[in-house]
Protein backbone atom coordinates (compact mmCIF):
# COMPACT_ATOMS: atom_id res chain seq x y z
CA UNK A 1 0.00 0.00 0.00
CA UNK A 2 1.58 3.35 -0.97
CA UNK A 3 2.13 6.00 1.79
CA UNK A 4 2.51 9.01 0.47
CA UNK A 5 -0.12 10.70 -0.57
CA UNK A 6 -1.25 12.26 -4.31
CA UNK A 7 -4.42 13.42 -3.01
CA UNK A 8 -5.99 16.10 -0.82
CA UNK A 9 -9.74 16.07 0.42
CA UNK A 10 -10.88 19.48 2.01
CA UNK A 11 -14.07 20.21 3.84
CA UNK A 12 -14.79 23.17 5.44
CA UNK A 13 -17.17 24.08 7.65
CA UNK A 14 -18.40 27.52 9.99
CA UNK A 15 -20.26 27.75 13.00
CA UNK A 16 -21.47 31.37 14.83
CA UNK A 17 -18.15 32.08 16.61
CA UNK A 18 -20.60 31.46 19.85
CA UNK A 19 -21.11 27.52 19.25
CA UNK A 20 -17.64 26.78 17.58
CA UNK A 21 -16.19 26.08 21.35
CA UNK A 22 -18.91 23.34 21.80
CA UNK A 23 -18.54 22.07 17.88
CA UNK A 24 -14.77 21.51 18.19
CA UNK A 25 -14.91 18.61 20.04
CA UNK A 26 -18.23 17.25 18.28
CA UNK A 27 -15.55 17.33 15.11
CA UNK A 28 -12.77 15.94 16.92
CA UNK A 29 -14.97 12.73 18.12
CA UNK A 30 -17.36 12.40 15.04
CA UNK A 31 -15.66 13.80 12.28
CA UNK A 32 -11.73 12.90 12.11
CA UNK A 33 -11.92 9.15 13.54
CA UNK A 34 -12.99 8.01 10.68
CA UNK A 35 -10.92 9.61 8.46
CA UNK A 36 -7.80 8.48 11.15
CA UNK A 37 -8.78 5.03 10.20
CA UNK A 38 -9.09 5.12 6.54
CA UNK A 39 -6.85 8.43 4.98
CA UNK A 40 -2.95 8.44 5.15
CA UNK A 41 -3.36 11.33 6.94
CA UNK A 42 -5.80 13.59 8.36
CA UNK A 43 -5.20 17.85 9.65
CA UNK A 44 -8.37 19.53 11.67
CA UNK A 45 -7.48 23.55 11.09
CA UNK A 46 -9.34 26.23 13.01
CA UNK A 47 -9.65 30.63 12.37
CA UNK A 48 -12.00 32.31 14.36
CA UNK A 49 -12.78 35.42 12.96
CA UNK A 50 -15.14 38.00 14.65
CA UNK A 51 -18.59 36.43 13.86
CA UNK A 52 -17.89 33.22 12.91
CA UNK A 53 -14.90 30.28 13.20
CA UNK A 54 -13.93 28.22 10.33
CA UNK A 55 -13.09 24.88 10.52
CA UNK A 56 -11.21 23.26 8.02
CA UNK A 57 -10.80 19.40 7.06
CA UNK A 58 -7.73 17.87 5.23
CA UNK A 59 -7.73 13.88 4.74
CA UNK A 60 -4.63 12.98 2.41
CA UNK A 61 -5.30 9.52 0.50
CA UNK A 62 -2.46 7.49 -1.76
CA UNK A 63 -4.77 8.02 -4.66
CA UNK A 64 -8.69 8.75 -6.44
CA UNK A 65 -9.41 4.53 -5.95
CA UNK A 66 -8.50 5.03 -2.32
CA UNK A 67 -10.89 7.95 -1.35
CA UNK A 68 -13.65 6.83 -3.63
CA UNK A 69 -13.72 3.41 -1.79
CA UNK A 70 -14.17 5.35 1.57
CA UNK A 71 -16.70 8.18 0.30
CA UNK A 72 -18.35 4.46 -0.97
CA UNK A 73 -18.39 6.05 -4.65
CA UNK A 74 -18.99 9.36 -4.26
CA UNK A 75 -15.61 11.23 -3.79
CA UNK A 76 -16.91 14.47 -4.11
CA UNK A 77 -20.30 14.43 -2.04
CA UNK A 78 -20.65 15.92 1.60
CA UNK A 79 -21.65 13.72 4.15
CA UNK A 80 -22.91 15.60 6.84
CA UNK A 81 -22.28 15.01 10.77
CA UNK A 82 -25.81 14.04 12.56
CA UNK A 83 -25.63 17.58 14.58
CA UNK A 84 -23.91 19.67 11.51
CA UNK A 85 -27.12 21.32 11.17
CA UNK A 86 -26.85 21.80 14.87
CA UNK A 87 -24.19 24.07 14.81
CA UNK A 88 -23.01 25.18 10.87
CA UNK A 89 -24.68 28.22 9.84
CA UNK A 90 -24.96 26.57 6.47
CA UNK A 91 -24.36 22.84 5.44
CA UNK A 92 -21.21 22.67 3.30
CA UNK A 93 -22.48 21.62 -0.31
CA UNK A 94 -18.82 20.40 -1.24
CA UNK A 95 -15.99 18.94 -1.22
CA UNK A 96 -12.77 20.18 -2.45
CA UNK A 97 -10.49 17.41 -4.00
CA UNK A 98 -6.87 18.37 -5.25
CA UNK A 99 -3.88 16.35 -6.54
CA UNK A 100 -0.73 16.94 -4.31
CA UNK A 101 1.86 18.78 -6.58
CA UNK A 102 5.19 19.83 -4.07
CA UNK A 103 4.64 17.37 0.13
CA UNK A 104 7.76 18.77 1.24
CA UNK A 105 6.74 18.72 5.61
CA UNK A 106 9.71 19.46 7.83
CA UNK A 107 11.93 21.70 6.19
CA UNK A 108 12.43 23.14 9.31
Amino acid sequence: MPTKPTIARIWRGRPRRDVADAYEPYLRAEGIPPLEKTALGVQLLREDRDAETWFTTISYWADMQAMTAFTKGEPTKVHHLDRDAEFLIELPERIDIHRILVDRQGLR
